[in-house]
């Protein structure tokens, strides 16, 4: 079995290297909050001091973090998974990044005679947590056919993209249509409620109708309910319009739907709701109309 640095144990990762540990893989460990080690230590991984330590070693160096200012952290400098680099390892990054970074990097690691991968995901913690993962990748085709055992242990399905930068590009268009789309539910609840319908019949006719989507799947009772427990924070789906809007100004595409999505989820960070799952989002219009969604419940005969 391949040996595996895994660097960033957040909401995201954590759930995929208990994952590898389930499947029997040697996993070696690293988070700048060291007590996030400590369950997958029960679970048998080693504890690494520094990203250095998590890559000397190992087959193949997983990443997954925040922002690009976190994978600076973690790669660069001589405790960075750069310096702990050889022949023959793959580093695969999972993080959501900006493509300008993700060709960085490809160019750093490559020059240290290794492989990498741009492998961002979609699916959210539920989907980390049972392993359904869906994997965008740029990079080699080859490169990924020989770490393929470790996509198919994390996800459900890989979609190459293209060469170093496409699985971040892809990623970037994939998480603009998520936060229109969970505006748009949002906005629909927003005139069901104030309407007087029941929010719960609303949302059935939603996952009915054409208007249904993954956001009505996985949002509408979360919303209903107001349950903002964090599975996709409001906090990083407003980072990733901001790179998609830089990717969309740097090459001249317009995105009026993407900048009026930025300045809501803007507004929603600026309101408290960061940390809060994204569908938070949902409390602006709430404030606008002056009633909770979940408020109107089923007519009752």
């Amino acid at each position: 079995m391949k040996k595996i640095g895994f660097v960033g144990l957040g909401t995201m990762g954590a759930p995929m290297a208990s994952n590898l540990l389930k499947q029997g893989y040697e996993v070696t460990v690293y988070n700048r909050t060291a007590a996030k080690c400590e369950p997958l230590a029960a679970q048998g991984a080693v504890i690494a001091a520094t990203p250095r330590k998590a890559t000397e070693g190992t087959d193949t160096v997983i990443t997954m973090v925040s922002d690009d200012n976190s994978i600076r952290a973690v790669y660069e400098g001589s405790d960075g998974v750069l310096a702990g680099l050889s022949a023959s390892k793959t580093v695969i990054d999972c993080s959501t990044i900006s493509p300008s970074l993700v060709k960085q990097l490809a160019e750093q690691v490559t020059a240290h005679g290794a492989s990498f991968l741009d492998a961002p995901v979609t699916g959210s913690s539920p989907a980390a947590i049972d392993g359904t993962l869906v994997f965008m990748v740029g990079g080699s085709a080859e490169v990924l056919s020989k770490e393929e055992d470790i996509f198919e242990c994390l996800g459900k399905k890989i979609l190459h993209m293209g060469p170093n930068g496409s699985g971040s590009v892809a990623k970037l268009a994939h998480n603009t249509i998520v936060g229109i789309n969970n505006l748009a539910l949002a906005e629909g609840f927003a005139i069901a409620a104030k309407s007087g319908l029941p929010a719960d019949t609303f949302l059935e006719l939603v996952q009915l109708g054409s208007a249904g989507s993954k956001a009505a799947e996985l949002k509408g009772n979360k919303i209903i309910n107001h349950d903002f427990t964090n599975q996709f924070s409001l906090a990083l789906m407003l980072k990733d319009l901001k790179l998609a809007a830089s990717l969309t100004d740097g090459a001249s595409i317009p995105t009026p739907m993407l900048n009026l999505a930025k300045s809501l989820f803007q507004a929603g960070q600026t309101e408290g709701f960061g940390d809060e799952d994204l569908s938070a989002v949902v409390k602006l219009y709430e404030a606008w109309i002056g009633q909770k969604i979940g408020e109107q419940s089923s007519i009752q005969d």
